[in-house]
């Protein structure tokens, strides 16, 4: 058996996404799959030391990371005219906004990215995605950046959303989707390798796809207290037929994301973009 280790975020969209490996639905032939589940940033970070196989980053991160991981095909989350909000416990307009310190769910996250391209004057803080909310209704912080479940939860929580990062970025790009995560393999497993489990990646999303129900089941776990129908909408904004494949809009959208954040002096250049298949 080879081990390969398959890190990703413990949310209802990635459980989703990895159902078919994390049940062995599918030949892997040799390759035993280890899962690891952590938050999106300390993937980031783990990815600078190599750490998994296979590991969700954000695209953001991947300016980074382009020497040791090639990016694949399959696995994207990218906002279709949706994405992170920035919201507030009240109305603020941009200025009131500049005001504050509005919290982030990591710093190389593609939500703080997408939110320095929308306002690059904003002071940002770090916190983990899950304490934004509480910590907005609580009046802690005055306002914050949530993605994952919390963008379909923040209203329930009594907040108000100032700009939808996804909506903005496709008013700027003539309707291209936001690119937010992606998933990388590492590049000294050697070509071979890396085509194979581009190759398995995308048969897990297409399973999963074509499974629906048991899938969302599977996902379920990991929901964070979501009820089916709410969960379910929240998988298919992030997996779709653009995680079996970027496509050609999806490829170009994480091309002009990642060219605009070096124009603006937010990333050092503009990192080697594979998009790997098998």
């Amino acid at each position: 058996m080879t081990l390969i280790r398959v890190a990703h975020s413990p949310d209802s969209d990635d459980a989703f996404m990895f159902y078919a490996l994390a049940e062995r639905l599918i030949d892997t032939g040799e390759l035993e799959f280890e899962h690891v589940l952590r938050d999106i940033e300390t993937l980031n970070q783990a990815a600078f030391e190599g750490r998994y196989e296979i590991t969700a980053v954000s695209i953001h991160a991947y300016a980074y990371l382009d020497e040791r991981y090639a990016l694949l095909s399959s696995g994207a989350s990218m906002g279709e005219g949706y994405g992170p909000l920035v919201v507030a416990r009240r109305p603020l307009d941009e200025a009131e906004l500049a005001g504050v310190e509005v919290a982030v769910p990591g710093a190389l996250t593609s939500a703080a990215l997408a939110l320095r391209l929308w306002n690059p004057a904003l002071r940002t803080v770090v916190r983990p995605f899950d304490e934004i909310v509480p910590a907005v209704v609580s009046g802690e912080l005055a306002a914050g950046v949530v993605i994952h479940e919390g963008q379909l939860t923040w209203r329930e929580e009594g907040l108000h959303a100032l700009v939808d990062l996804g909506v903005w970025w496709g008013e700027q790009t003539g309707g291209l989707p936001l690119p937010l995560g992606g998933n990388v393999v590492r590049r000294d497993l050697g070509d071979e390798m890396v085509r194979r489990l581009a190759r398995l990646l995308r048969q897990a999303v297409e399973y999963a796809l074509a499974n629906r129900e048991a899938a969302l089941d599977h996902s379920l776990r990991y929901a964070r207290g979501l009820d089916r129908a709410t969960a379910d909408r929240f998988v298919g904004m992030y997996v779709n037929q653009r995680t079996v494949d970027y496509g050609e809009r999806g490829r170009q959208a994480v091309r002009l994301f990642l060219e605009r954040a070096h124009q603006a002096g937010l990333i050092p250049r503009v990192p080697r973009l594979d998009f790997v298949a098998g």
